[in-house]
Parts: C-alpha cells; structure tokens; sequence
C-alpha cells in the first residue's frame, strides 16, 4: 500500500469519529497532534522499559503503528509530503559522515 492510500485511510477514520469538526473535543491542530506523537513515542519506550527486548510484539507493534499514523497525520495537516520529506532526508544523509563513539 502506498503512503497517499495510508493518510487517505488515516483521513477516513479521523473524519468519521468527527475529530475534524470545528467543535470537536480532540481538536486535530499541529500542536495537538505533535503532542500525542511524543506521547505515543514514549509508549513505545514503555515496552523497553527494564528490558532489552518488548515482550509483546503485538502491543509494540500497536504503538509503533500509532505513531506512524499520528506522524502521518501532523505532517499532512502541516502541509508536509512525508514520502518526499523522508527521501530528501535520506539523500541528504547518503554522503553524510557521523564521528564514531
């Protein structure tokens, strides 16, 4: 699936739990939704919490999957083409050098 059906899905959903209207009580503003990325982010770090390895896959894979739909979401509502944005990114960093530890 490509990443435009993804934030088309994404879309869907949003808008049919009406969080899109103007007097909705999870207002989907950049600010907000940046905030719950972190906070969905900070659930993934919860699975490594004490432990080298998440013992639920499954969970893990709910929260990572969380936070590429808010990701998603933020870059669209900020008018921002992720697809294009990551692989300007990875370009970039092609010829790019890091120091060693």
């Amino acid at each position: 699936m490509e990443l435009k059906e993804l934030e088309a899905r994404m879309h869907a959903f949003v808008a049919a739990k009406g969080w899109y209207a103007d007097d909705s009580p999870k207002p989907q503003t950049a600010q907000n939704l940046a905030i719950s990325l972190v906070l969905e982010a900070a659930e993934v770090l919860e699975h490594f919490q004490w432990r080298p390895e998440a013992r639920d896959r499954d969970a893990l894979a709910g929260e990572l999957a969380d936070v590429a739909l808010y990701l998603l979401q933020l870059a669209s509502v900020c008018g921002i083409d992720l697809e294009t944005a990551i692989l300007d990114t990875l370009r970039r960093n092609q010829d790019r050098e890091w120091p060693a530890p």
